[in-house]
């Protein structure tokens, strides 16, 4: 396959999908700038293994799986240096994804709920209403059953339910 060709593809992937790792990301890491930095690395690897991704669809999983593994590492992360320093203000720590990432701004609230489920319940939203992927697909990506990704998507909308409709 001429190099030209292997370039166009991934020209295409990325257009097509570049607005959606970053959200899936932004989703997962709250804040716009790690988000960008997760799916861009997300498609480095990517057109690392290119090669042995043979179809559309295990791209776009193969993708997914990248950020959201990317996203992991940058809650480790945080985790620990919070751990480490002495002070740090809640507004650094719980920095919002801009209305740029955003589908609409009023979905401010529910997102606020939502990055208070543990991260589990989190991704496990994230992948099935915001992607709109089947159980079988989320369990997949989080490599566990499909009865536990939906045990979790149900304990996930419970616990969101419950946090909806606590007085401000």
């Amino acid at each position: 396959m001429p190099i030209t060709a292997v370039s166009d593809d991934f020209d295409q992937l990325f257009r097509r999908n570049w607005l959606a790792m970053v959200r899936l990301a932004g989703l997962l890491v709250d804040d716009v700038a790690t988000a960008e930095d997760v799916a861009q690395d997300a498609f480095v690897a990517f057109q690392r293994r290119r090669t042995t991704v043979r179809t559309p669809d295990a791209e776009l999983a193969y993708l997914r799986t990248c950020v959201i593994n990317g996203a992991r590492s940058v809650l480790r992360r945080r985790a620990v240096a919070r751990r480490h320093l002495v002070s740090v203000s809640d507004s650094t720590a719980q920095t919002l994804v801009t209305a740029e990432v955003l589908a609409a701004p009023e979905d401010s609230e529910l997102l606020i709920a939502v990055r208070s489920l543990p991260r589990r319940q989190r991704e496990v939203l994230v992948l099935r209403y915001w992607l709109d992927l089947a159980h079988a697909d989320v369990a997949r990506l989080l490599g566990v059953s499909e009865s536990t990704a939906k045990s979790t998507a149900s304990r996930a909308l419970d616990a969101l339910e419950a946090l909806m409709k606590e007085p401000r």
